[in-house]
């Protein structure tokens, strides 16, 4: 073997080396470049506030990156790291460059994962930032169509912020059979339908999840969810014949074994308060007033904490959708 040939390669391919170092320097300078001109030509009529750097409009910014759009994304989304770091009491005064900055990561590079749910956990100051998460997370679905947490977060805000639980179910159900999906999902599906479909349509729900499941403990939270269900329906015919009960004695119940008595019994017996465990009865809930099964001391329902249902209560309001008092 010639040395002076080997040693001339040895030569060469360090030159390469070092070629392809500069070059990707020069690409990364030259995208730091792009980005400071194209902040100076786009159009940014619109601030965020006063105090904020403008930014730019999404088509705006993917017309002047010519074509490193990946690298203005990265650009973008350290400067939503940086709102949220440099946020000590939350992010009120911020939530709107956040959702512009988050919007223009996404537009740059939809391909990106995480800031999708990260828009989502953040911004939720009031009804319009909700909505604003939801066109993220909904772009976040079609380019991560696998991916069932941006589907979670997406009905979790119909719900919960916008009490939207039909729109919820449905975005929840779509993600059901992806991988990695939690077992408790088909129930929660169940039980928004429930709220607005009807109990009929959340057990048909259930019962096709049941059948369908390859996975026994997937099986068996769905077949609990169906006794709870049961247990609402048999809950909900009590609740008849306690109306019923009110319109011939004029007065309400103070225990649920006044259905049975009194010459004239609204019912001759009661329901079982479990479809599958004995030993269980039906009472009055103190803090409701509700009848419940001792079994589950509970309805079938979504709670809401009431801080959440005050905030529900005035975006409402904001909406004209309640009267004030």
């Amino acid at each position: 073997m010639d040395p002076l040939r080997v040693a001339k390669g040895g030569n060469v391919a360090r030159d390469g080396a070092r070629h392809s170092a500069l070059f990707s320097t020069a690409l990364l300078i030259a995208a730091a470049l792009i980005a400071a001109v194209s902040h100076g030509n786009m159009d940014t009529t619109a601030r965020i506030s006063s105090d904020d750097p403008i930014l730019p409009q999404p088509a705006d910014a993917k017309f002047w990156t010519l074509g490193f759009d990946a690298v203005a994304a990265d650009y973008y989304w350290l400067q939503a790291v940086q709102v949220l770091g440099g946020a000590k009491l939350g992010i009120e005064g911020k939530a709107l460059r956040l959702a512009h900055l988050i919007d223009l990561v996404t537009a740059l590079d939809p391909w990106v994962d995480h800031p999708y749910r990260f828009a989502a956990v953040w911004l939720t100051d009031d009804e319009s930032l909700v909505r604003a998460a939801n066109r993220l997370l909904e772009r976040g679905v079609s380019y991560h169509p696998r991916e069932w947490r941006n589907r979670y977060y997406l009905g979790f805000n119909h719900f919960f912020y916008l009490e939207e639980q039909l729109a919820a179910a449905e975005v929840l159900e779509s993600a059901l059979g992806l991988p990695k999906v939690p077992r408790y999902l088909g129930a929660l599906v169940a039980r928004l339908r429930g709220g607005t479909a009807g109990l009929e349509t959340a057990a048909a729900l259930l019962a096709r999840l049941a059948r369908d499941t390859e996975d026994q403990y997937t099986r068996a939270e769905y077949l609990k969810a169906l006794d709870e269900l049961e247990t609402e329906r048999r809950a909900r015919t009590l609740d008849r014949a306690r109306e019923e009960f009110w319109s011939r004695r004029g007065r309400d119940i103070d225990d649920v074994a006044e259905l049975l008595g009194g010459p004239d019994p609204v019912l001759t017996a009661l329901p079982a308060a479990h479809p599958n465990v004995t030993g269980f009865t039906w009472v009055l809930d103190q803090e409701s007033g509700q009848i419940v099964s001792s079994f589950y001391r509970s309805r079938y329902e979504l709670h809401v904490h009431p801080l959440d249902r005050a905030r529900q209560e005035r975006w409402r309001k904001s909406r004209g959708e309640v009267e004030e008092t």
